[in-house]
Parts: structure tokens; sequence; C-alpha cells
């Protein structure tokens, strides 16, 4: 019980390591406390052992969700407490799966079951962002890349992203617990190969953050990013769309970029319920700038016969350019669509108050907003968390550009997650990232991952920045993820295979 205890305690400090709080040494030692715990258990216990760190890391992490559901989601309390549990429980299961992969391939107290660990760690996380459409939030990498500015394991984020960021995290944690075995059995060189493994890693990742992956392109654009502060609770009212209507009208009159962005569902409508004269507005001050401005509505379409009207949760671009329009393509479970409608359309529409919960994807390809001799490539809220999705759009563009509306989450830790998530994104394709958000965190990001700028939590605002656009591919932006999975997949197939050949050989030869 102590054991598991300790996994638990683990996990949730492992939080800590993320942003806000931005220690990512943090993340390092509670892998450490992890795989020590894996090296000796048997597959069952490591399961066990895993699933008390998940539960210790996405119950701290991702508690969020909660506020959600019952504060904005309308969700009674018991059954939002019995769904937040649910759905930390599932993301649980994934380094559970890790631990008795690594416990069952591989024999105790072994180097390679160190090895195992690590590469089972990372594949699991990788796969927690694909099945169900995917929840790639907390991926251990994204601790790397506070707002300050890179740590050296980040600068393989431009080689393989977030999940090699992941992987060269885990290869450090399960050597130092290499280290850590070596010298408690006195095995001193041992001791310091897996100390020289750490250095290796460290070193390469801090050249690789010196290599610029991209070039500027263009002389620097004036750009606005407006930030509203509407309360979600307020948001949806009809009564209050006309003063919706008058913020923003004053943050765009008092904006100077000549590129102006607004956040998701800015105007939390259809578009054809939004007066004409609105979008007018919109594009006079944009055609006065010779520029564009970006904005969020919805847009419905009819469907095909039998099903309906499709809704979107859209940005259009209005002024110099011809207008553009671009459709959420990676919709939120539960939030925006509605897996299994059949079986759990009656528990969204009649249980859960959250408007618009039945939406349509857009193509998974669409262009790139042009402008000012940029290109911006859109993604909406949740998009940004899946980094390989963003590869095609970002590679037609020169500025990446979040829209989103964190404020279904409250004051919790959630917004300054999101942040960090969409600075990865950044690092990883080498462009920089504009973030316009209703509540915060708003900010403008540098290619590399630094965050220039960004507006208080919970204001009303306009954040101005001066952003150079950059093209050219980083490696990632060809091989995607499958590098960083197949590099884990070939280390988990060779720490099986040598831990076979360990659990065969005679006693006397190991």
């Amino acid at each position: 019980m102590l054991t598991r205890l300790l996994a638990l305690v683990a996990g949730a400090a492992c939080v800590f390591g993320f942003a806000p709080f931005a220690v990512p040494l943090v993340t390092i030692a509670a892998l450490f406390v992890l795989f020590h715990l894996w090296s000796r258990a048997t597959p069952r216990e490591a399961g066990i052992l895993g699933f008390a760190f998940g539960v210790g890391l996405f119950g701290v992490g991702v508690s969020w969700v909660y506020i959600a559901l019952e504060t904005f989601g309308g969700m009674p309390t018991p059954v939002a407490v019995i769904a937040t549990a649910g759905f930390v429980a599932y993301l649980a299961l994934w380094p559970a799966l890790a631990g008795w992969v690594a416990a069952r391939l591989t024999p105790p107290d072994s180097w390679a079951r160190l090895a195992a660990a690590a590469a089972a760690f990372m594949l699991t996380e990788w796969l927690r962002g694909l099945v169900f459409t995917g929840f790639g939030w907390l991926a251990i990498g994204y601790a790397e890349l506070p707002s300050a500015g890179a740590w050296p394991l980040a600068g393989y984020a431009p080689v393989g992203g977030v999940f090699l960021v992941t992987l060269a995290v885990c290869a450090c944690a399960a050597a130092a617990a290499g280290v850590a075995h070596a010298l408690a059995a006195y095995h001193a060189r041992q001791a310091v190969a897996a100390l020289g493994v750490i250095a290796g890693i460290a070193v390469a990742g801090a050249l690789l953050l010196r290599v610029e992956w991209t070039q500027p392109h263009g002389a620097p654009v004036a750009i606005s990013l407006l930030q509203g502060n509407v309360q979600q609770a307020d948001k949806f009212r009809k009564d209050f769309l006309p003063r919706t209507y008058e913020l923003y009208d004053e943050l765009l009159r008092l904006s100077q970029g000549r590129i102006v962005v607004m956040p998701e569902s800015a105007y939390p409508q259809f578009a054809d319920e939004i007066p004409a004269a609105v979008f007018q507005r919109l594009a006079d001050t944009a055609r006065a700038r010779d520029g564009l401005v970006l904005t969020g509505f919805f847009v419905a379409e009819p469907g095909s016969p039998g099903e309906g009207e499709r809704i979107h949760n859209s940005v259009a671009s209005f002024g110099a350019a011809p207008p553009q329009l671009y459709f959420k393509h990676h919709l939120v479970p539960f939030g925006e669509s509605i897996p299994l409608k059949p079986l759990t359309g009656w528990f969204i529409n009649r249980v859960l108050a959250i408007p618009l919960a039945d939406q349509a994807p857009g193509p998974a390809s669409q262009p790139p907003f042009e402008v000012a001799g940029q290109r911006l490539a859109v993604n909406i809220c949740y998009e940004d968390v899946f980094g390989a999705e963003l590869i095609p759009a970002a590679r037609a563009a020169t500025i990446l550009v979040n829209v989103t509306n964190d404020a279904w989450y409250g004051r919790s830790i959630a917004a300054r997650q999101h942040n960090q998530i969409g600075a990865m994104r950044a690092l990883e394709t080498g462009r920089p990232m504009l973030r316009a958000t209703n509540t915060g965190i708003t900010s403008a990001i540098a290619h590399d991952g630094r965050v220039i700028s960004q507006l208080p939590w919970f204001t009303r605002g306009i954040l101005e920045a001066d952003v150079t656009g950059r093209t050219g591919d980083t490696l990632y932006m060809r091989v995607g993820d499958w590098l960083a999975a197949g590099l884990a997949a070939l280390a988990l197939v060779a720490a099986a295979l040598i831990g076979r050949r360990r659990r065969s050989s005679p006693p006397e030869n190991r």
C-alpha cells in the first residue's frame, strides 16, 4: 500500500512540472519514482502502480473537467463527480498499461526493464492521443517548455514533436533509476554509464535548440489579439448579445493591428442571426488598414437528405482579401460532438446544458487565410492539442493562429496548460503562434516556443504585437509522430529480446 501511495503522490506531483507551476525537473523526478517502483514489480503490481500514478496525474491535472460539466454544463453535482472520476480513471489506464507491458516483457531488476518502462510509457501516451479521437493533454513533453523559454530536452520537439520530447524525458528518468540501482549494488561503472546517457540526451537536446529550422518570411506585420472577457454565464444569453457587439466594436476601434484576431465564437450565434451592420463594421475597419479581421461564430449548412442541418464552429475573415471561412475539424467529444449518438444523445441533450453540442466537422484540409504577404493557418480551441494534425496547415502557412474560449474551465489551471500546448506547436513547426482567447490566456508566441507577450487573465484588453512569419520545414513536419513512435517501439522490442535472453541464460552467466 505504501508503494501504491508513493506512485499516487508521484503522479500528483508531476502536475507541478507543467504550467502554471512550470518546474520541468519535477516530471523527471516523478517518472524516476514510478520507474523505480516498476523495476521490481510483477506485471499485475506494475499495472496497479501505473494506475495509481495516472490517478494522481490526471486527478490533479485535469480536475477542471468538473467545472465544465457542473458549473457551466448544468450536470447535477453527483453525476458530475462520477463523470469526472470516470474520465480520470480511463486516462489512468494508459500508464497502467505501460507498467503491465514493461513488467510482462522484461525480467525484474534489469536495465531491460527500465528501457521498456521508458518506451512503453511514451507509446501509451501517444496512443492516448489517438484512441477515441484522442486526449493528448498533459503529455509529459509539454513540461519541458516553460513560458520563459525551452529547456534542453525541448530541443527534440522540431525533430519528432512533443512525443519525442516525452521519450527523452522518460529515457532520462529511466537512466536516473538505473544510476540509483547501480550505486545500491556498488556498480560504479554502470552508474557512470547511465549518467553519461543522461548527459548525452541533454546535450543533444540543447544543441538541437540552437538549430534554426525555419526562415523569416516578409516584413513584420502588426497584429492585434482581442480578449473580450465575456463570462461563460453571460456568453450565450440573448439579452447580452448587444453588449457583446458593443465591446468588440470598442476593442476593434482601439486596436492598431493590420491583422485583428477575435476569440472563438466571439459572436455566439449563427451567421444569419448576426446583424449585417456588425460584419460591415469589421470589413470597413480591416479595409481601411489594408488588412483582415478574423472572428468566430457558427454556420449552419443544409445536410444530406434525412441528416438535418450541419452546424460548424467557424472562423471567418473580413477585409482587404476575399472573405475566407474555416470550419473546425477536430471536435470535442460530448462537448461539440455526440459519440454513439443513438445511445448517448439523450444524455447530452437532456442532462447537459452545453449549447450546440451536436456539430459537424469541417474538412481535414483547408487553405490558410492570406493577407499582408502572410498565410495564416487557423485552428480552433482543442485542435491545437493534436500536433500531427496541424502539420499540413502549418506547411502551407507562415503563422499559426489559435482562437479559443477556456472560460468553460473557470479560474482553473486549464487555460495556462493550454497556452503551454500552443507554445509546443510553435516550437514543433518553427512558426509563430497567435492565441486570441475570450478570458485568457491571450498570447503571442515566437517560433521557438517563447511567450513574447500575453494579456492578464480575466481582463478585457488588446494584445499588440509585431510578428514575422516563417517558412521552411522542421523535421517534425516531415515525419510527424511516427519517428518518436518508431523509436519507442524499437526500444521496447529490443528490451523484450534482451530480457528474454537474460531469463533463459543460466544464473552464473547473468
